[in-house]
């Protein structure tokens, strides 16, 4: 079978414009995470990780969503020689919620329903690019980026494509965080992972694309190795109890890239702050034999990018496995999970092989992805 080999990436943040410069930032403890006062989104202050007012803003053509898109899939195509042209290249697009925000300004009509569709966004981003295979749509809740580069790899090791382009974005709009406000699920200070006083998620805005391809020439030195996905079933908002079915897909993620649990060198969480989502992903991460293996979660850098996020994460568990850094998790001071694990609390180097990324979403989806350098 093809090896599925990672040749370029991008991240567009509020902390940077690419992986370097997000990852220069993240070391020296820069968060995108910022008070706002914003009546249009909010009637009281909030914290989020938002892009300055104004940048990327909606124009005939393109929405600020699709404006990231772009943005960061050029940037990520300036970075390869890989060929993108002709019917063996293949785009995938992931996100939450895309263009949902429309329905804030505008009368719905059959015509806007058909711009707020996220294939009318996925086929004008193929067209910015020229890219004549039909894109492929990944919209699943929080796991959208773990699912995408999931969705690649078989295309590429089914011989559909030799390459594709995974990219995702999502934008926080009045519709977004007043639907997390109703939950009770906004934290009223910058989100705290695994921490005993977390209370809740922080949100935040990105964009981020991986390039994945059959052609061993074009890496940069990682590939995909495994990955899984499961579906607890246990509530349409609301976490497993058990963390049985997130194990479970990291053990199949495990199996696939025929890894022991001790070869994983770093887990990057999804770890989103919220009391279940953190338990459960602690039982999990106990379960698949992994509770000794240093883990991170990134939200207190960059806030919930949700359908960014799996990519946006997994981008910088490579950078992490290539420059043999592992990254803190702001916010932590104290286990606050009832089933320790390892989380980082600073940045520490060593020797990185394997990473494993992991998240979960509503619906009950879970996405488990292993990274590995290649031998």
């Amino acid at each position: 079978m093809a090896g599925v080999y990672v040749v370029s990436d991008n991240i567009i943040s509020p902390i940077g414009l690419t992986t370097d410069a997000n990852f220069e930032q993240i070391k020296k403890g820069v968060s995108g995470i910022g008070l706002h006062h914003d009546t249009q989104m909010a009637a009281l202050p909030f914290y989020a990780s938002l892009f300055k007012a104004g940048a990327y803003a909606d124009n005939a053509v393109y929405t600020k969503f699709e404006q990231l898109l772009i943005a960061s899939i050029e940037q990520a195509l300036q970075n390869t020689t890989a060929d993108i042209a002709g019917s063996k290249t293949g785009l995938i697009i992931s996100s939450t919620k895309g263009n949902i925000g429309l329905l804030e300004n505008n009368i719905q009509t059959p015509q806007l329903n058909k711009r707020i569709a996220l294939h009318t966004s996925a086929n004008l981003v193929a067209g910015y690019f020229g890219i004549t295979t039909q894109p492929v749509v990944v919209s699943n809740a929080c796991i959208s980026g773990i699912l995408g580069i999931l969705t690649a790899k078989r295309l590429i090791e089914s011989g559909q494509f030799n390459t594709v382009i995974v990219s995702g974005a999502d934008v926080i709009s009045q519709f977004i965080l007043s639907g997390f406000q109703s939950f009770n699920a906004i934290s009223a200070q910058p989100c705290r992972p695994f921490d005993a006083d977390r209370d809740g998620i922080t949100l935040g805005e990105g964009a981020a694309t991986i390039i994945l391809s059959s052609n061993s020439k074009y890496s940069t030195g990682v590939e995909v190795t495994g990955g899984s996905t499961s579906n607890d079933a246990n509530h349409i908002s609301a976490p497993s109890r058990t963390g049985e079915e997130l194990a479970q897909a990291i053990n199949t993620s495990l199996s696939e890239a025929q890894l022991l649990p001790h070869q994983i060198s770093l887990i990057s969480a999804h770890g989103t702050a919220t009391l279940y989502n953190d338990e459960m992903e602690a039982r999990a991460i106990t379960l698949a034999g992994l509770k000794h293996i240093p883990v991170n979660s990134l939200k207190g850098f960059y806030g919930h990018t949700l359908g960014a996020a799996g990519l946006l994460e997994s981008i910088m568990s490579i950078k992490s496995l290539k420059e043999n850094v592992i990254l803190p998790t702001p916010g932590f001071k104290q286990i606050g999970v009832t089933t320790p694990i390892n989380v980082s609390s600073e940045l520490t180097t060593g020797k990185l092989t394997n990473c494993l990324k992991t998240a979960s979403g509503f619906g009950g989806c879970n996405g488990a992805v292993i990274f590995s350098k290649t031998n």
